[in-house]
């Protein structure tokens, strides 16, 4: 169109109304769980701030999605947050255009997670809003914008987490306990920030350590842990919610076995400090226990390989170079000699020792020979029965501390039960429920009390006479041919260091 003088009018385009609805989606996120429980929490401050901005955004068809997004709880250094995930699935699924956030840092605080991220939102036309840091993702300046500010962000996650590594470092140095999952055998002082020491469930635990050195394995001691009812730490979370209180298994086991928290230290990075709490078990006993479970480590829990039955290896010693006498074989048509040989003339020459090797079947059956006219012997008879009368004190003895440790177990529960049914802080619900928990611990509790009660009726019935070791040690044929290899070397292990003891006394 022209006007009057000739000349081409401007158009004037209006600007449009819009005519698209942009579901908005609100983020939220606190790396932290502390005050999550609170009526209004970080997470419903930043929602709010968000949805004060889409009502503002109204006329140009801005509407709040209702689904929440809130991760509580989740770093922003990854993507590993359940809500994430379910905001990024809307986004692909094309039920939300927006995403809007408090500060861009809630969203992430990585740069990398963020691009695959924007990546993901310009595949699907979605937008980026943050409320207190006002940008355009459309154009090339706000894109700088934000890569600056998450470049920031990210700058600034990573010092606070070396910042954080290095206070528990020094922490640790200075044997000082920087928290964690509470062990047993120990309390938490919450006021002091440190360990206490439980003395019920360090009895267990010295027990447990006592037990795998005497038994040399970890699946007998599981089963003494299951006869005996014993379980890992129980405690309460202060959200009131209860963890622990499992059942041993082999790992949960072998966890507490090399947890050097028990001989009064810290591990940092697989130094030992001192720490600021009581020792439980002795450093020897700790190291011992170490040193058997490194040896079942290498030969599978069951001691090195036996194939061929030497029942004196580990046990016989050259008398001219005192070097110990290894097991070996020589094979002759189908028929296979055993030999045990001097370990210093087998390595360097023969020349090096007078004793070459002896036959293996000749000199085990000398030995059993001897064990079998032990049978006779008084005074080994008499050591049998005062060693057998020993360790029936010593279960007698870890009896009654078990049956201590039970009913204080039970008194405890009952205690709890009484102070709940006067809580008025915890809802109808959640007292139900805490009671219906403490009801069957109760019941458990109980079956474990009786069990000990049926067991210590056996232990006291439990008597040894001389007579009876007299007779025992006459029968040996059928006892040692129901045996196997390995409790045969275990046993004549056990006659030598018996008789060694009867040797010293004498």
């Amino acid at each position: 169109m022209r006007n009057g003088s000739g000349r081409r009018a401007p158009v004037v385009a209006e600007k449009p109304a819009p005519d698209k609805v942009i579901r908005c989606a609100i983020y939220t996120r606190k790396s932290t769980e502390e005050g999550l429980q609170q009526d209004f929490s970080s997470l419903d401050a930043q929602r709010e701030a968000g949805a004060a901005f889409i009502a503002s955004q109204r006329t140009e068809g801005w509407q709040l999605v209702p689904e929440r997004f809130d991760d509580g709880g989740f770093t922003g250094g990854n993507m590993d947050r359940p809500a994430l995930k379910r905001m990024l699935d809307a986004i692909e699924a094309g039920r939300v255009n927006c995403v809007v956030v408090y500060k861009v840092d809630r969203l992430s605080r990585s740069l990398m997670d963020f691009a695959r991220m924007m990546e993901l939102f310009d595949r699907r036309g979605a937008s980026f809003v943050s409320v207190t840091q006002q940008f355009n993702t459309i154009n090339s300046l706000g894109r700088l914008t934000l890569n600056i500010l998450l470049s920031f962000a990210q700058f600034e996650r990573e010092l606070i987490s070396e910042r954080t590594r290095d206070k528990m470092c020094a922490a640790r140095r200075k044997g000082k306990w920087i928290g964690g999952h509470p062990v047993l055998g120990y309390d938490i002082d919450t006021k002091a920030r440190r360990l206490i020491v439980n003395p019920d469930e360090a009895h267990q635990v010295r027990t447990i350590f006592d037990q795998y050195l005497e038994r040399g394995a970890m699946l007998p001691v599981l089963q003494d842990l299951d006869r005996r009812g014993w379980q890992t730490k129980r405690w309460t979370t202060e959200a009131g919610q209860t963890r622990g209180g499992k059942p041993f298994t082999k790992s949960l086991l072998y966890g507490l076995l090399t947890n050097a928290i028990y001989t009064g230290q810290v591990n940092h990075k697989g130094t030992l400090f001192p720490g600021e709490h009581e020792a439980i078990i002795e450093r020897a006993t700790w190291e011992r226990a170490q040193d058997m479970l490194d040896s079942n480590g290498r030969t599978n829990g069951g001691g090195a390989k036996n194939k061929y039955g030497a029942l004196l290896r580990g046990l016989l010693f050259c008398m001219p170079c005192s070097a110990a006498m290894v097991h070996t074989y020589s094979v002759k048509g189908n028929k296979r000699y055993r030999y045990y040989v001097c370990y210093q003339a087998q390595q360097r020459g023969w020349k090096n020792c007078k004793t070459k090797s002896v036959s293996a079947q000749a000199v085990e059956n000398a030995v059993l020979q001897a064990i079998r006219r032990m049978g006779t012997d008084q005074r080994l008879a008499a050591e049998v029965v005062r060693q057998a009368r020993e360790h029936l004190a010593r279960r007698r003895e870890e009896h009654g501390k078990d049956v201590a440790v039970a009913e204080a177990a039970l008194r405890h529960i009952n205690a709890e039960v009484t102070a709940l049914a006067g809580d008025a802080v915890l809802n109808a619900t959640a007292r139900v429920d805490r009671l219906l928990d403490l009801q069957g611990q109760i019941q458990v509790a109980e079956h474990r009390l009786a069990n000990l009660m049926t067991e210590g009726r056996e232990l006291d019935a439990d008597q040894f006479a001389d007579a009876d070791a007299a007779r025992a040690l006459a029968d040996f044929d059928p006892v040692w041919a129901s045996m196997t290899t390995r409790e045969q070397t275990r046993l004549v292990q056990w006659i030598r260091d018996l008789c060694n003891g009867v040797t010293t006394k004498a």
